[in-house]
């Protein structure tokens, strides 16, 4: 396909004929019209709509079955977390997914979503592992090794239906572990999540989780310093308009803004756009040369990973030091500015946090650090951070220090200055619109017959907690100012998502699922957490059932009808279904679906939030105009278009205190103070991680980066063939330096091995000037692969987490790691295993 412009994508998603929508080329345009008609939200942006489309290639072949005649066509609408798509349907197969017209940057993983329904790893029958069946939980040993077993949808159900019943009558709620945690379901009935967590509470219970794998360490800190975990970031609007210097710390937005929690029309890119054409100076301070800033062309600035906070106090340290600390700011605005100094200034320590002290931890000149410091004192900026940098040892940290420095600073509160942390994710700074925001279905139910038994051990556990709640019963770890005891847990349901690709040191993860009594996982595709399950339920893809979502969790730019655009394939049933079948066998049916469809629910989370709309001044159509279109889009106030966080604050910060323990931005916390933690103090602190630069060792003389891949979410979509836009030879790519490659003899494209403490992957060399000396980059949700080789057990797909290490980022927050890790790389010598994970696994027939 080429130059489909924007205008005459209009005219070619609303065709209903796949042959007109797939065409080689549209060139006759329709009378002019703006490319924001139908999207009043458009007219009055910074951002800036391209007039072409990427070109795109999505021709796919069929799937298992005949299908119906090809000269059935047509499109369709839906969304996924890359986007809203219109799937293209030939003979009742998908074989293309155009993007939605009022996208700004169309993800360049459609093919992979249109592949999805078709892939070699669908599960597409009810399964049950052939251990289980014989033995039952004796088996627990083979999970991830045992061969698999057919059945009937009825005899799963039945299976499943039984063992719930048990462990809630023999142990209670506290024995289940419902905490699924995952980015499976984009829907809001169809979601994995809500619905086994529906089941779960009518039976009683679940032991619940807090935070997130991508937020843990953020979201707990950040409340403590302004009062909330998640602020909303100054408008991009604001920003282009008035920022003078824009710094993106450890992010990469044009990589992690490719999804959103629910789904997107990439208004981000808009704005990146804009940026670049306006030519407002960016700096990247990142240990790589991100794709982010290639595209604007930004200054690179590389410090070692896990040293930003030493960089930062350098900063503080020049800036308060030269006379440039804006101290009217720090005495009106701030708590705590006293005893930070005497941090920096070494009065606490013996250590002055100097800018050749940073030198020569950061690796970065102490030059530059100086004359970093005072450009941004100079200019309006804006500091943008991500949330790589507190997926690292002593997560808390980075984030806390960043906003002191932009306290120093002074800027917060004005347009174009202060901080943002949202940037990177779900297009955040987009501006809100004025509808309602959908609720998904209700999962927060009575119980139907209330456990009797007694709670043991706690109610929440840390959501990084799974491996050290299964393998440590009844220990108890210090968390947020509390303790925590971990439960015993006898049964796993999780529906959606992947901790063998979220949770660091996979191999532990895999003998931590061998522990409970039994493990039930509902999915569409074989992840290794399925592999690892004695009960497997097939589910649909988004393809294959109706649903209804949000577009934009920030932004909340309109509402997507989920139309179903193909029959579900193999025996997989929609999510809903697969819960409301197991309700009937427990007996708790009539709660559970309350005598709705799946469209009796969507139609009734739509009516809810138009009675709430029309209320608050936001008329929406009758449900059945909105089916029929396939989404709404909103519009946005000027209020919204230039909002700047914390402008309230700083006008009255009497009036608008913030939730803080002083109602200000806390640089110094009491609260934390008292909880005497040692790997977390009361203010903003740099420690040495565990593993790193600063720990290397001739066995492991190399720091691991995982970063988030352009090609999949997470372990998503890595069984589709996007993943070959960056494998070699099916391995994932380990980024590494032509200084280390020289070293160890390494060329592009050869096989390496990489290994730590931990675990091993085999994997294939991409040299590149985009990562420091001392660093590799291996990106994150690489498949699972672990196989007997004459190494050792190796995992031969390369998924990072295999390598990284599981500890708490502190006692505060105890979220986990994703990138610390000391490792070795060597070329791979002798035969070459191959990469089964995207196969079905072993069964037998019965």
């Amino acid at each position: 396909m080429t130059g489909i412009s924007r205008r005459n994508l209009f005219k070619t998603a609303a065709l209903t004929g796949a042959a007109a929508a797939a065409a080689p080329a549209v060139h006759a345009a329709p009378a002019a019209r703006p490319v924001h008609e139908g999207y009043p939200a458009a007219a009055k942006s910074a951002a800036l709509w391209p007039e072409e489309l990427p070109e795109s290639n999505l021709g796919l072949t069929g799937t298992f079955n005949l299908g119906k005649s090809q000269l059935n066509d047509g499109t369709s609408i839906t969304a996924f977390r890359w986007g809203v798509v219109r799937p293209v349907v030939k003979g009742g197969k998908i074989v293309a997914c155009m993007p939605f017209e009022h996208d700004y940057a169309p993800s360049v993983n459609l093919q992979g979503l249109a592949e999805l329904p078709y892939s070699s790893a669908r599960i597409r029958y009810p399964m049950v592992r052939e251990g289980y069946l014989k033995n039952g939980s004796a088996s627990r040993e083979q999970r991830g090794r045992d061969k698999w077993v057919r059945v009937s949808w009825d005899q799963a159900l039945d299976l499943a239906a039984k063992e719930i019943r048990r462990v809630y009558d023999t142990y209670g709620p506290s024995a289940v572990y419902g905490s699924s945690y995952g980015w499976y379901s984009t829907g809001k009935i169809v979601a994995s999540v809500p619905c086994m967590q529906r089941l779960l509470n009518l039976m009683g219970g679940y032991i619940g989780k807090r935070n997130s794998y991508s937020t843990a360490a953020i979201n707990t800190i950040m409340p403590y310093v302004v009062g909330t975990g998640d602020p909303r970031c100054t408008s991009w609007d604001v920003v282009v308009k008035n920022s003078e210097r824009v710094v993106l710390w450890g992010c990469d937005p044009l990589v992690t803004n490719d999804i959103d929690w629910f789904t997107t029309i990439h208004n981000y890119a808009g704005y990146f756009r804009a940026l670049k054409k306006k030519g407002t100076k960016t700096f990247s301070v990142n240990p790589i040369m991100t794709d982010t800033a290639e595209y604007l062309g930004s200054e690179w600035i590389a410090p070692n990973p896990g040293t930003d906070v030493a960089m930062m106090a350098a900063m503080i340290y020049e800036l308060e030091s030269t006379g440039k600390a804006d101290h009217a700011f720090l005495e009106k605005y701030t708590y705590g500015w006293p005893q930070l100094r005497a941090y920096i200034f070494g009065a606490e320590d013996g250590v002055k946090k100097t800018p050749e002290w940073a030198e020569k931890i950061c690796g970065v000149p102490a030059a530059k650090i100086r004359a970093f410091a005072h450009e941004l004192q100079e200019h309006r900026t804006m500091l943008m951070f991500g949330w790589g940098i507190q997926r690292e040892d002593f997560g808390e940290q980075p984030h806390w220090m960043m906003v002191a420095l932009a306290s120093v600073l002074g800027q917060i509160g004005l347009p174009g200055g202060g901080f943002g942390t949202n940037y990177h994710y779900s297009s955040d700074g987009s501006p809100l619109s004025n509808a309602p925001f959908m609720p998904q279905i209700p999962s927060n139910v009575k119980p139907v017959h209330p456990s009797k038994l007694p709670w043991k051990g706690s109610k929440v556990l840390p959501v990084a907690a799974i491996s050290d709640c299964l393998l440590h019963p009844g220990k108890t770890v210090d968390y947020d100012g509390k303790k925590v005891t971990y439960p015993e847990v006898h049964l796993v349901m999780w529906g959606g998502g992947n901790p063998f690709a979220h949770h660091p040191d996979t191999n532990q993860v895999a003998r931590a699922f061998r522990k409970p009594d039994t493990v039930i996982v509902t999915d569409y595709v074989w992840t290794a957490t399925a592999r690892h399950a004695d009960i497997v339920f097939p589910a649909c893809t988004a393809f294959e059932h109706p649903d209804i979502t949000n577009i934009g969790t920030y932004s909340n730019d309109g509402f997507v009808a989920m139309h179903q655009t193909i029959e579900p394939q193999w025996e997989a049933k929609n999510d809903y279904e697969i819960y409301s079948l197991l309700a009937k066998k427990l007996g708790i049916e009539k709660e559970y679906t309350e005598g709705r469809t799946v469209m009796g629910w969507i139609r009734k989370v739509y009516n809810d939030t138009k009675k709430t709309g029309d209320a608050i001044g936001s008329p929406m159509p009758d449900f059945d105009t909105f089916w029929k279109k396939g989404y709404l889009l909103f519009d946005v106030s000027e209020k919204n278009r230039n909002y700047v966080m914390f402008e309230d604050f700083r006008k009255d910060p009497e009036k608008n205190r913030l939730s803080t323990e002083s109602g200000k931005i806390q640089l110094y916390s009491p609260k934390i103070a008292s909880y005497k933690y040692d790997d977390c103090k009361p203010h903003p602190t740099y420690f040495v991680a565990t593993e790193g630069v600063a720990h290397a060792t001739r066995d492991y003389p190399l720091a691991l980066m995982a970063c988030k891949s352009r090609y999949r979410m997470h372990s998503q979509l890595d069984c589709t063939n996007t993943r070959s836009r960056a494998a070699i030879e099916d391995r994932e790519p380990l980024w590494i330096n032509p200084k280390d490659a020289k070293a160890r003899g390494i060329k592009n494209g050869d096989l390496v091995l990489v290994q730590s403490r931990r675990g091993k992957v085999l994997v294939g060399a991409l040299i590149t000037e985009r990562i420091i000396p001392g660093v590799v980059v291996l990106h994150h949700g690489a498949w699972y692969n672990p196989t007997q080789t004459a190494q050792g057990e190796v995992d031969v797909r390369g998924n990072s987490n295999t390598l990284v290490l599981d500890k708490p980022t502190s006692k505060l927050a105890r979220g986990n790691l994703a990138s610390t890790a000391n490792v070795q790389v060597s070329l791979w010598k002798g035969a070459v295993p191959p990469v089964t994970v995207y196969n079905q696994p072993d069964r037998v027939i019965r």
